[in-house]
């Protein structure tokens, strides 16, 4: 199966770029934006010189606990740089968002719960709210991840998307938002 197959009958509508999208952004952003892929795996991450994005991970459900998801986590924690990535929030109806979360503290991440992430999904029309997850070697700040976010947003998740999609995402300042005083609690100390 194509590695775009895997990741787009892995994740929701709302969460994937175009395939086009995302085969261009391999092409002309080939100094920042990487696929790792395996038989069982398909991690495509973005990386800066202060830090790494993952935009998609998946590991097949038959190698699941086999230490494949830990190993990937290791082979971008090498580098020393904060790791940062969007989640789902829980969804008790989805075991899957809930076992996603638990890897991820697991792997010592850490939910930037001064950060809000809202966007209106092309595909869907409808608003998308996501947690950002992140691994800070050096302790570095919820500001600093902020700043990361904002850059991978604008680099990244809307590179090209008037042509892609036919219509362009909201602007930054509309989808993530800083507040130092969040109202949400940790969603990692809930498991």
């Amino acid at each position: 199966m194509h590695w775009y197959e895997k990741l787009n009958q892995y994740f929701p509508v709302e969460e994937m770029k175009s395939k086009e999208h995302m085969e261009t952004l391999l092409k002309e952003r080939s100094e920042i934006y990487h696929k790792d892929e395996g038989p069982n795996h398909v991690l495509m991450y973005v990386e800066l010189d202060h830090f790494v994005f993952i935009d998609y991970l998946f590991v097949s459900k038959n190698a699941r606990g086999q230490g494949l998801g830990h190993n990937l986590m290791e082979k971008l924690k090498s580098k020393g740089k904060p790791i940062i990535l969007e989640v789902e929030p829980v969804n008790y109806e989805d075991s899957d968002t809930e076992k996603r979360l638990r890897y991820y503290k697991r792997e010592g991440f850490e939910h930037a719960n001064s950060i809000g992430y809202e966007r209106r999904s092309l595909a869907t029309n409808e608003i998308n709210k996501m947690e950002i997850l992140y691994w800070a070697p050096h302790h570095e700040s919820e500001e600093m991840i902020f700043a990361a976010m904002k850059k991978t947003y604008d680099m990244i998740h809307t590179y090209k998307d008037q042509h892609f999609y036919g219509e362009s995402y909201q602007p930054v300042e509309e989808v993530l938002t800083f507040n130092d005083e969040p109202e949400n609690g940790n969603i990692l100390d809930k498991l």
